[in-house]
């Protein structure tokens, strides 16, 4: 396994390694090319994007503001909750067994599952990618998903 560091702290650093993980690990892009600044185009991505980091509790460090509607959080509030937290207790087995797959093959893209918003609204995703984020020199900084189909539950 890669050695393992923190994301970077700020959006444009963050969004670049998000991008390019998925692009070396997935194969495809996970932004069509286009003008403007990077950071603000993940941010308005019509996917919902998250990230967390490498705590033995990984704690998210990114959500983009589809993901944040979903979950009904702030951006503050989003990246200060473990991510465990954004499943129901009784599905946290299943994510900790996806989440170790992905660290095995570096992502998958046919993940399914019910996720909870801070209020208690459950949301069913499918097929949504979970990718490994390394970064240009081989660093390991934690995992992403992105999804665009989901249906309240």
């Amino acid at each position: 396994m890669p050695e393992r560091r923190a994301p970077p702290q700020d959006l444009p650093a963050l969004a670049r390694l998000l991008v390019d993980s998925h692009l070396r690990l997935v194969g495809r892009p996970l932004l069509a090319d286009g003008p403007g600044d990077l950071a603000e185009r993940l941010w308005t991505l019509p996917r919902a994007v998250v990230a967390h980091g490498i705590q033995d509790d990984p704690v998210f460090c990114y959500a983009n503001r589809l993901a944040l509607d979903l979950f009904e959080l702030d951006f503050a509030a989003f990246t200060a909750l473990p991510s465990r937290f954004s499943a129901e207790p009784l599905a946290r087995e299943e994510r900790a067994a996806l989440l170790e797959r992905v660290s095995r093959h570096g992502f998958i893209d046919d993940y399914a599952g019910v996720r909870i918003s801070s209020t208690g609204k459950r949301f069913h995703i499918r097929a949504a990618t979970v990718w490994n984020l390394i970064d240009g020199e081989g660093v390991y900084r934690g995992q992403a998903a992105s999804f665009a189909e989901w249906v309240d539950v």
